[in-house]
């Protein structure tokens, strides 16, 4: 029975340390109704003001976590990107290796999405309702804290004036009770003394008599002040209360509007459930799904492996070296003017040609078409294919068709 004794002791203080403290003021001081106790009512507009510039600040830096990370995400994509192209990956192994890059760059894209839209929308729209809900009155600060302010101290102003006079009634009734009180004590202190005259004993009990009367007077004073305090307090309430209402319809408004502010960011910063996310990975999952060894292996054997095109070892045909065409020359001799041939005459190309200047022509061993221009000093003449393209050629790699 002791050791149970104890124990629910010590369960007791258990709980009792884990209550919160008692009160070291009377709370009842601090209440709504006592004067000047609306004042955090007032002040809560310009809390709620300043909360807006607190939000829009906030995800404002937010926003710039955001951008920084699309940067990082863009700058990791490209370093690694780099080096990936270095190595020795091939096949759908090596796009598989892209689409991290591919997707990361879609990813920055989002993010920096996001981080425009928490600024230009989110920001925007905030400032904006701010501005409207807020108006400012000249010299007054916020409207709404002014008016609110206005009201209270006109509604309170009646009622504080009967309080204080509560108060000072109150004040002077305990005083007199105060008094009595030493007056009661003095004549219990006379009466127990016997060397005392009667006269003197006399005199202490009418000065006892005199602080009685003081004291029920106060009483009264007290009591009538009290009963016109109670009866203007439901007035008072009423006023206050309708007020306040006021005050707590626009608070609604604004944690309502906050509220859809506060889900709207987390609609954009809610990844897991934006589309285009969840678009880059699973464009990502199926391009590792789509990893294929055998075909990888394919792709080595015909590229480095047994597969390769080989050109192998056959008699390879003289092709005359072709005479580096001297551009100045040439367009000198354009100015003075070359004979051509009326109509043209048809050669056929010996070998193949690629043209390396615009002013050049290219064909193919066996291609006909027309030379309208003698060979020039250089070794060149200009002719015209049957696309209808003029140009020079080299005059060794073409012959007359009979």
């Amino acid at each position: 029975m002791a050791r149970g004794a104890e124990a629910c002791e010590s369960e007791t203080a258990t709980i009792m340390a884990s209550l919160p403290p008692e009160p070291t003021q009377d709370f009842t001081k601090r209440s709504f109704w006592m004067p000047g106790n609306y004042v955090p009512t007032v002040h809560r507009t310009q809390q709620s003001y300043r909360a807006c510039n607190d939000l829009v600040a906030c995800f404002a830096e937010r926003a710039a976590v955001e951008k920084q990370y699309a940067q990082q995400l863009r700058q990791w994509s490209a370093k690694w990107k780099a080096i990936m192209d270095s190595r020795p990956l091939y096949g759908s192994l090596m796009a598989a290796w892209q689409s991290f890059f591919t997707s990361t760059e879609r990813l920055s894209a989002l993010h920096l999405t996001i981080s425009e839209s928490l600024v230009a929308e989110e920001g925007v729209r905030v400032k904006t309702w701010q501005r409207d809900t807020f108006p400012k009155k000249l010299f007054c600060g916020l409207r709404e804290s002014h008016d609110n302010n206005t009201s209270f101290s006109r509604a309170q102003k009646p009622w504080n004036k009967r309080l204080s006079k509560l108060e000072k009634a109150r004040a002077t009734y305990h005083k007199c009770c105060q008094k009595e009180q030493s007056a009661m004590d003095k004549e219990k202190q006379v009466n127990d003394v016997e060397n005392i005259s009667p006269e003197k004993k006399q005199k202490v009990a009418e000065a006892r008599e005199v602080a009685t009367d003081a004291k029920e007077k106060a009483r009264e004073r007290y009591e009538k002040i009290l009963e016109d305090v109670t009866s203007y307090t439901p007035r008072y309430m009423e006023e206050m209360e309708v007020i306040f209402e006021q005050s707590q319809e626009e608070e609604r408004k604004r944690i309502s509007f906050l509220k859809q502010a506060f889900l709207s960011i987390h609609r954009h910063l809610d990844v897991t459930n934006n589309e285009n996310i969840k678009e880059v990975y699973n464009d990502l999952h199926q391009t590792l799904m789509a990893i294929n060894e055998e075909e990888d292996l394919k792709w080595w054997k015909n590229n480095h492996g047994p597969g390769m095109l080989t050109n192998w070892p056959k008699i390879q045909e003289w092709v005359p070296p072709v005479k580096k065409l001297k551009r100045k020359k040439r367009e000198q001799k354009s100015k003075e003017g070359q004979p051509v041939m009326i109509g043209g005459v048809k050669v056929r190309a010996l070998y193949d040609y690629t043209g390396e200047e615009g002013d050049e022509l290219s064909f193919k061993a066996g291609e006909e078409f027309l030379k309208v221009e003698e060979e020039d000093d250089q070794g060149w003449c200009r002719g015209i294919l049957s696309g209808g393209k003029e140009g020079f050629y080299p005059s060794n790699y073409a012959v007359l068709v009979e």
